[in-house]
């Protein structure tokens, strides 16, 4: 099985090349703007390349059995650079695939696909309203994915919560650097939504699934998260709990402090986008009954073994980051005036 990974030098690419080489597949071809700079890069076919770049996409997907579609623009990026990116790079890839007569593209989507939603728990059938480009592109790029099954195209379509573990950092970053210096942390509203999470390990099974399992059974939409999960304030207390310096988490009225990270965003004075600060007061939980009857899927973590599991890598690596920022989920994100702010908890 020869696999084409791209945004593979990213968290999740990172972890799926990993989690591929535990079931024996060794044939792996990463595609990234970025470079891939782990141990394991002797092991993998690396490509550097845009997906918006037919040329480039073209090469990468020579002789490519399952290609496994990661990459995107993240929303700290430009509006142009998100739709370019996760819209017309999807297509670019859907079209390269369909030319070399891959068997199987799987395209990893979000849940940010349902925005901002009015029950729980979202099931795969859910109106889809994105929030902001981010949000907006990935509905379009899925759209993208559905012409190429409708065409006879083998296309699973995962549609994942938020998942951390090892090599997340962005903004779990912040809250995990909170923690480790002994400070209180603040949350939007009481903290008493429940707001499921996933590991990436559990992510990376959900892939390999539609990956190896039949081809016919895989061919649909199936939400992905933890299936353990209590209130926002619980399971982040659990992160603190561990770092040991008897912090809490603390909530502050919604409306007010939404105000004003709108005002902080315009300003970019706060690394905290739209999707965040909008639902981190919401419940936000998605149905994985769908891809547990149909693939199996059993999760092994809940939120706070996800979130205490990515702490302790964070705490583990700090050295290897220390003063690198940026806009991916590589590395931490600059706080802005939120640094400030963490002064005063």
């Amino acid at each position: 099985m020869r696999v084409l990974i791209t945004g593979g030098s990213g968290f999740l690419g990172i972890n799926l090349v990993r989690h591929l080489f535990s079931k024996a597949i060794d044939d792996i071809i990463v595609l990234d703007i970025e470079p891939f700079d782990y141990p394991e890069k002797d092991k993998i076919t690396f490509i550097k390349g845009d997906i918006r770049n037919k040329e480039r996409v073209a090469t990468a997907m020579l002789d490519v059995d399952i290609v496994v579609h990661t990459a995107a623009a993240l929303p700290l990026y430009s509006e142009e650079d998100i739709m370019s990116t996760d819209v017309e790079g999807t297509r670019n890839l859907l079209e390269a695939a369909a030319s070399e007569n891959v068997k199987r593209f799987v395209h990893i989507s979000s849940t940010a696909v349902y925005g901002i939603p009015d029950h729980h728990p979202l099931l795969e059938n859910d109106k889809l309203i994105g929030v902001g480009p981010y949000g907006e592109a990935k509905i379009l790029a899925e759209k993208e994915c559905l012409k190429y099954r409708d065409k006879g195209m083998y296309v699973p379509i995962i549609r994942p919560k938020s998942f951390i573990g090892p090599e997340r950092l962005g903004v779990f970053a912040l809250f995990y650097d909170w923690a480790k210096d002994g400070h209180n942390f603040p949350m939007i509203g009481s903290g008493n939504n429940r707001y499921q999470l996933l590991d990436v390990e559990d992510l990376c099974e959900a892939i390999w699934l539609t990956m190896s399992l039949d081809e016919k059974i895989c061919n649909d939409t199936f939400n992905i998260g933890a299936k353990e999960f209590t209130t926002m304030k619980e399971d982040y207390q659990a992160v603190l709990d561990v770092a040991g310096f008897k912090k809490k988490i603390i909530g502050f009225p919604a409306q007010p402090v939404i105000w004003g990270l709108r005002i902080l965003e315009k300003l970019k004075l706060s690394p905290l986008y739209k999707w965040v600060y909008e639902t981190a007061c919401e419940d936000s939980f998605v149905s994985i009954d769908k891809a547990e009857k149909i693939l199996g899927y059993k999760p092994k973590h809940s939120n706070k073994d996800a979130l205490i599991r990515n702490y302790n890598w964070y705490i583990a690596n700090l050295n290897n980051f220390k003063g690198e920022s940026g806009v991916s989920h590589r590395v931490p994100w600059k706080q802005g005036i939120l640094i400030l702010v963490k002064q005063l908890f």
